[in-house]
């Protein structure tokens, strides 16, 4: 997936709008920064199970205790080139 359209879907996930960050991340099965974000967008929903889902399919360790915005926030910093 394109830099471009993740920092769509990070925006949208600023925005709290964990709908449309889904239909972008979605698209993307493969990258582990798509997976994250899937991940994310499934602890926004409260869908914790699929959430740790994605964050194995991404290769990233689930929170013990989820912080959104601190998720978030690491998520855009990942983006950073």
């Amino acid at each position: 997936m394109k830099g471009e359209e993740l920092a769509r879907a990070l925006a949208f996930l600023r925005a709290g709008d964990w709908e449309a960050a889904h239909k972008i991340v979605q698209r993307d099965e493969e990258s582990a920064l798509s997976c994250w974000a899937h991940g994310i967008v499934h602890l926004m929903e409260g869908d914790t199970a699929n959430a740790r889902y994605w964050y194995r399919e991404a290769k990233r360790e689930f929170p013990r205790a989820p912080s959104i915005p601190d998720e978030i926030a690491a998520f855009g910093k990942a983006l950073k080139p």
